[in-house]
């Protein structure tokens, strides 16, 4: 085998990026650089338009990565170790510390709500078309009678 990253679609090196990504919260760039049997990202990319089987091995690791995305959060909200620091007056909460983790947080949020909507993003409550809640809000004003006639 010629010495560099393979460029050739191999199945079981595509379920095997596939694994890394359902079981991290690395990014598919970080992956594949992380390993040198792993072709370059922009590779991987090339073989998922290409392969209908990756598509869908994907889709489940991106999938398994989003509930760990959910979990880590929880973990980063309890993980109070470094919350406080000793100085010569006493205990003091440590900002940087806190504001971190809450910077840490906001952005799986934030990551996690564009990458499904439906589950993590913010809740809209609205009745008629779920695709389009201000159609119903604009129709139902529209439908109504004025008032004085």
């Amino acid at each position: 085998m010629p010495a560099g990253r393979p460029s050739e679609y191999d199945p079981d090196i595509a379920a095997a990026i596939c694994s890394e990504i359902s079981v991290s919260t690395l990014g598919i760039q970080a992956i594949c650089a992380s390993h040198e049997e792993f072709p370059a990202h922009t590779t991987f990319y090339r073989w998922m338009l290409n392969h209908e089987e990756l598509r869908t091995l994907y889709a489940h690791a991106k999938n398994d990565q989003k509930e760990i995305l959910a979990d880590e959060m929880l973990g980063i909200a309890d993980d109070g170790t470094n919350d406080w620091m000793d100085t010569k007056f006493g205990p003091k909460v440590n900002r940087e510390a806190v504001q971190r983790s809450q910077i840490r947080i906001e952005t799986r949020k934030w990551l996690l709500s564009k990458l499904d909507p439906k589950k993590y993003g913010d809740k809209t409550i609205h009745s008629g078309d779920p695709e389009s809640p201000l159609a119903f809000t604009v129709r139902s004003i529209l439908d109504e009678p004025e008032k004085g006639k």
